[in-house]
């Protein structure tokens, strides 16, 4: 449904076009430092405004309604709301009898038997991840652990590859900045020009790394780590797949190429249990669903925008017949652009309630 976690749990509710969009965070430890600001660097990573996002421009203020006095968590619920203040309803009156191709338009109506409010993508828009961030930043806080994100590809081009042909100067390497998400545009200039004139959209993909986890993390089975994060980051609008590691590179490999011999840092030559790690990482971090002491890796894939002005084939139900469909409104080329931040956020969800859990 609407909620991820056991320990600690997130809620989200609201619509895109509603008055309001929120979550609440159950679980939060007590005593940490927090207010408004401290949402604000992950919150604008998130923001629409470069070339390749809608121009739907929300002020995206938090506002704390519960769980904090005097400047920090007291350990009751945390609740925090968005308010939507730049809608354009009228945009998506359409979408009520001609669904989009690609998007829950069709299913919400057959699932919420036609009362599922339309308006924006109702409660299945990306607007819903903006309250996800809010939650990744208190989870972050609980956990300690480097959780960083960024796209590695946009349309079938790599970042090294964008970067070849960008004129201005390369991003330092192996940092990611906050403002990384605002460069992505220029880098893939060239993909997201190209989408822009053909009406048209790319998807791209997010890597992301975990660093200084310790091992032991996870349970067998069910709750492995992979499958906790792959569960929680799924759950993001536009997600069309994930690999840990080597990925799907791994079937074509034989097992000498993917088993990952281990090493230790003791340069006395003592083995020390501690100290032991894979030295290659092909399982991305994460051995038998336990994490093995080296960072988590993963790749998700993101699918390109539903909503696009190039016309396209489907049905519509108040005549009956199949049309053509040319989308109105403010839509994003490449969401893809926006979501390292989000990646991070149910990334640090699911370590911070695996870390409640111990």
């Amino acid at each position: 449904m609407n909620t991820f976690g056991r320990k600690f749990r997130v809620s989200i509710f609201g619509e895109s076009h509603g008055d309001a969009i929120g979550v609440v965070i159950d679980g939060v430890q007590p005593g940490i430092a927090l207010d408004e600001n401290d949402f604000r660097g992950d919150i604008s990573r998130r923001k629409s405004g470069p070339k390749g996002t809608t121009p739907r421009i929300e002020t995206d203020e938090p506002e704390i309604m519960s769980g904090v006095y005097n400047g920090f968590t007291t350990g009751a619920p945390l609740t925090i709301v968005f308010r939507n203040r730049n809608t354009h309803s009228g945009d998506y009156r359409l979408f009520n009898d001609i669904p989009r191709p690609g998007h829950a338009d069709y299913t919400a109506s057959i699932k919420w038997l036609d009362f599922n409010d339309p308006r924006g993508g109702g409660h299945f828009s990306g607007r819903l991840t903006l309250p996800i961030v809010a939650a990744g930043v208190v989870a972050k806080k609980m956990i300690g652990y480097s959780v960083k994100a960024e796209l590695v590809e946009v349309g079938g081009v790599s970042r090294s590859d964008a970067m070849a042909s960008y004129k201005e100067e390369a991003l330092p390497d192996g940092g990611i900045e906050e403002k990384d998400e605002l460069q992505a545009s220029e880098i893939w200039k060239e993909v997201i020009d190209s989408a822009i004139r053909e009406r048209d959209s790319v998807g791209g993909i997010v890597e992301c790394r975990v660093e200084n986890i310790p091992a032991g993390l996870g349970e067998p089975f069910f709750d492995s780590v992979e499958s906790l994060i792959s569960h929680a980051v799924f759950a993001i609008p536009g997600v069309r797949g994930i690999e840990f590691g080597d990925g799907f590179a791994a079937a074509r490999m034989k097992g000498s190429e993917h088993n990952d011999p281990f090493d230790t840092a003791d340069s006395s030559g003592l083995t020390l249990h501690i100290n032991v790690h894979p030295s290659k990482n092909g399982a991305g971090g994460v051995n038998g669903g336990i994490t093995n002491g080296n960072p988590i890796v993963f790749r998700t894939a993101f699918k390109p925008t539903s909503s696009i002005g190039k016309a396209q084939k489907t049905f519509n139900f108040a005549t009956g017949q199949l049309t053509e469909l040319e989308i109105p409104g403010r839509h994003d080329v490449c969401i893809a652009l926006r979501t390292p931040v989000i990646v991070e956020a149910m990334t640090a969800i699911v370590l911070a309630d695996l870390t409640r859990m111990l």
